[in-house]
């Protein structure tokens, strides 16, 4: 009987060791691998020559790598086949020791793959005014058209839509304001289709999602972290419960703003190393705009 009894432990025991082990590996397999994301954006404003423009999406990268030198992450963006690229912040860290040269090869391995457009974060900032300029030099150096509170156009087949980008709030307070950003615009186009690159998603309502832009892109959140059954993520990256506008196509909530819309990224990276997602996997976004 004793001995009956120490082999029935002994085989729970295997099995629970079997059980953690498959649990470990699915974590580290759930914090490694990209996960491409099709998504489509419609809208009758749309000009007609844009019809179909790919934009991959990639934000809050961390400085993370996902294979030698990147490599898996760029063939992932290579095989989306995007039009145009969209750095939507954090692409460095806070605690990075390299985040420049870092920020100048990412930059550009994407410019290579497609025109590429970045705007800040809060952990560009968080390395300091001085680090933040130079990752931003980096990237320009690089090939990546960067976005300080300013817009660019974009032409096709004698169409124009515009891109514009707003640096996170913890830079430089004597530059634009996004309200600034956005009269500007209008007084010098008439009616413009525009995107918008914002990296705080939590920032859409109320501000961001009152300046008109036709969609906004943002991350920050990292899908909520561990995005448990029946939620929007579990936790945010400002440690609130149960955030919203973490994940996919959210419409303006703020009652006199009706119709506003944002595509929010999940990221790709982790921010503390040890903050690792559950059922969450690193997001390589790839949004089709279509007229209709």
């Amino acid at each position: 009987m004793a001995g009956r009894g120490r082999a029935r432990r002994h085989h729970i025991f295997r099995r629970l060791c079997l059980v953690l082990l498959a649990a470990i590996l699915y974590v580290f397999w759930g914090n490694a691998s990209i996960e491409t994301d099709n998504a489509v954006y419609t809208s009758d404003a749309l000009p007609a020559a844009f019809d179909g423009l790919r934009i991959a999406q990639l934000s809050d990268l961390h400085c993370k790598e996902f294979g030698a030198d990147n490599t898996r992450l760029y063939a992932a963006v290579e095989r989306a086949a995007p039009d145009l690229i969209f750095l939507t912040g954090d692409l460095v860290d806070e605690y990075a020791e390299e985040p420049v040269s870092y920020a100048r090869t990412v930059g550009a391995a994407l410019s290579a793959i497609a025109p590429t457009y970045f705007v800040t974060g809060n952990h560009e900032w968080a390395q300091g005014n001085a680090v933040a300029e130079a990752v931003k030099t980096a990237l320009s150096e690089s090939g990546v058209t960067v976005l300080s509170n300013e817009f660019v156009p974009l032409e096709q087949d004698g169409q124009t839509i515009f891109i514009a980008g707003i640096d996170d709030p913890n830079g430089y307070a004597d530059q634009l304001t996004p309200a600034e950003l956005a009269q500007r615009l209008y007084t010098q186009y008439a009616d413009p289709f525009w995107l918008l690159l914002a990296h705080r998603n939590n920032l859409f309502n109320g501000r961001y999602c009152r300046l008109g832009a036709d969609l906004t892109f943002s991350g920050h959140a990292h899908g909520g972290i561990w995005r448990l059954p029946f939620t929007d993520g579990l936790l945010d990256t400002n440690l609130n419960w149960f955030p919203s506008f973490t994940s996919g196509f959210y419409h303006c909530t703020d009652e006199d703003c009706a119709g506003a819309e944002v595509f929010v990224s999940r990221g790709l990276g982790n921010s503390p190393k040890w903050a690792l997602r559950l059922f969450n996997r690193p997001q390589l976004a790839v949004i089709t705009l279509k007229k209709g």
